[in-house]
């Protein structure tokens, strides 16, 4: 007789989402829009060099890539909010479990992120 086991994992309320622009004036108006709406605790913005295949050919850019510190519950609405200030007709986009961190971190975050 075979057993499976299922392990439930509670997820976790804390999430990195991460996306990119090509110009850092728009970077960091993407920024303060999110952190004016207490939609993200922490916005870092940095510049990265991207190579990518779009639209059968590989592509280099210069582009800025934003880590913003957030809750979960509170994905979509920065989704919405990137897709409708967003300069590229397909964003990246990519929501991070975090899993972990250092509570006294992790409960600012959520002190800054008030969920409505």
């Amino acid at each position: 007789m075979k057993y499976s086991i299922i392990i439930f994992m509670k997820r976790s309320e804390f999430c990195i989402v991460i996306t990119t622009t090509d110009d850092q004036e728009h970077a960091r108006f993407l920024a303060r829009s999110l952190l004016d709406a207490r939609l993200a605790a922490c916005v870092q913005i940095e510049p990265i060099e991207s190579l990518y295949r779009w639209e059968g050919t590989v592509q280099s850019a210069r582009e800025y890539r934003l880590q913003i510190k957030t809750l979960r519950a509170l994905y979509e609405k920065i989704e919405s909010m990137i897709l409708t200030q967003h300069p590229y007709e397909t964003p990246e986009i990519l929501l991070l479990p975090a899993e972990g961190g250092l509570k006294r971190y992790l409960e600012w975050i959520r002190t800054e992120c008030p969920l409505d």
